[in-house]
């Protein structure tokens, strides 16, 4: 039982996997660095108020058998092609953004050169091939040890500079008022630990996981392996806000928007606790960590545009997933060509889209989990639906919060 309990662990490390990324290298580490401590009452809240809705894909997935995109569409056709439309509009942002960190970690850990166009191009290149040699299974064992490497780095690399730091810590907490503060906040929240609908691609992956196993994955199992990959984004998310404000907060440096040059500033964080000698260690770790988040993103968007392609269409293309892989290939290099210049920018537009339709799916997997289509013994209990109405009410609070003041800052 043990062996079997252990097996299941995986869509929850991929969840960590696609989450642990820019998310935390890039917009935790921009928190500690410009704010101090001041933003982890944002990062506790973000993870607590989203947490059911993540929760709501797995549990789905191991109650029906079916991916919670099957489930939009018992809630109605039309609900499917919001999905449809939303999911095209933003998955070309979100992996630009994505692969122009990595090419800025690759081209500080390989050299060679600095065209970050070319470095993305590359590793998306690399990614394909990696998908059709390895498949789901390939990608699950992967991540389990890119996930270790990274946390013992991390939090060796925070211990040490919690150790080295004379001063005293300042844990007053900010709500940020200005436009560039309170653009900064939404766009922070946007992507942790996640975008919502990466709810949808767990809820895909541990359809795909049952396929490789004999036994059936329980919803005691499913939910459990979700909690691993979940405390884990959390846990590391906090490590990357200390390391940022020990390291930077005050110190006169901030983060360049250059993706080059951005990867040399976050290794330098760590190499200033560790020593130099640790250099090539933490820009291996940074990058394969990105590179995961890479494959993992590209991966899944193509994964969930092909499946509700055949629902929305009631037919089965031979090719589909290929197809949109290429099409995201194109699309996202396109974007890089001609706004690489500006990583900083990719990142909030993407970040920003991902907060602003949050409540989109919050609302969605909450319906979905509560009504008729999940079986009565899998339904979350009264704390967990009391919990998923304020997470409702707090991203649609934020997001009221954030065009209001934006318009109040414009006009």
């Amino acid at each position: 039982m043990k062996k079997s309990f252990l097996h299941s662990l995986g869509p929850g490390l991929l969840f960590a996997g696609a989450a642990i990324g820019v998310s935390h290298l890039v917009q935790s580490t921009r928190a500690g660095a410009e704010f101090g401590f001041g933003l982890l009452w944002a990062l506790l809240l973000v993870h607590i108020f989203k947490y059911p809705f993540f929760q709501f894909g797995p549990r789905y997935a191991a109650a029906t058998g079916e991916t919670l995109l099957e489930g939009y569409k018992k809630l109605g056709k039309g609900v499917l092609i919001t999905y449809y439309i939303l999911n095209f509009a933003t998955m070309f942002t979100i992996q630009a953004a994505v692969t122009i960190v990595t090419a800025g970690l690759a081209s500080q850990l390989f050299g060679i050169t600095n065209d970050l166009v070319l470095w993305s191009t590359l590793i998306m290149f690399i990614s394909l091939i990696f998908l059709v040699v390895g498949k789901y299974r390939l990608l699950d064992n992967l991540m389990k040890f890119i996930i270790i490497i990274l946390t013992l780095s991390t939090i060796l690399a925070v211990s040490i500079a919690l150790f080295n730091t004379k001063d005293t810590f300042d844990v007053t907490q900010i709500i940020p008022s200005g436009a560039v503060e309170l653009t900064f906040l939404i766009a922070f929240l946007g992507w942790m630990p996640a975008p919502l609908d990466v709810s949808i691609w767990h809820s895909i992956w541990s359809v795909e996981k049952d396929k490789t196993n004999v036994i059936k994955t329980k919803r005691t199992a499913a939910v459990f392996d979700f909690n691993v990959g979940y405390i884990a984004t959390l846990f590391l998310g906090i490590c990357f806000v200390l390391l940022g404000a020990l390291v930077m907060y005050k110190s006169g440096e901030t983060f360049s928007n250059k993706g080059g040059v951005f990867a040399s500033q976050l290794i330098y964080l760590y190499t200033k606790n560790l020593g130099n000698f640790s250099y090539l260690l933490i820009a291996i770790a940074a990058f394969t960590t990105m590179f995961s988040t890479t494959i993992t993103t590209m991966d899944a968007s193509p994964r969930a545009m092909n499946r509700t392609t055949k629902l929305l269409f009631n037919k089965t293309f031979k090719f589909g997933y290929w197809f949109w892989i290429i099409t995201l290939f194109l699309g996202t290099f396109l974007i890089l060509k001609y706004f690489m210049d500006d990583m900083g920018l990719l990142i909030k537009i993407a970040t920003i889209l991902s907060f602003l339709t949050a409540p989109f799916y919050a609302i969605l997997n909450y319906k979905l989990i509560t009504g008729k289509h999940t079986p009565k013994e899998h339904q979350p209990g009264i704390y967990l639906r009391i919990l998923s109405i304020a997470g409702i009410v707090f991203l649609i609070g934020f997001s009221i919060w954030f065009l209001s003041s934006i318009s109040n800052f414009s006009s």
